[in-house]
């Protein structure tokens, strides 16, 4: 696949300029932020979302 240039981004931003106009695309630029600001956050936290249920089982359990 080939990478994204200067010409092919510059090409990029002036048909999202013609498509939103220049004051939605701020708008749509801080939204993209934001949300891979949020997914980034999701993905480096550890924490599971619920915890498994503790076994406290006092009396072992025979196989028969």
């Amino acid at each position: 696949m080939p990478t994204l240039g200067p010409v092919e981004l510059g090409f990029i931003l002036v048909l999202a300029l013609i498509l939103f106009g220049a004051g939605k695309l701020s708008g749509v630029g801080g939204a993209l932020g934001k949300s891979i600001r949020e997914f980034r956050h999701a993905a480096s936290t550890d924490e599971p979302k619920s915890t498994p249920p503790a076994h406290d089982d006092p009396e072992p359990r025979s196989g028969s």
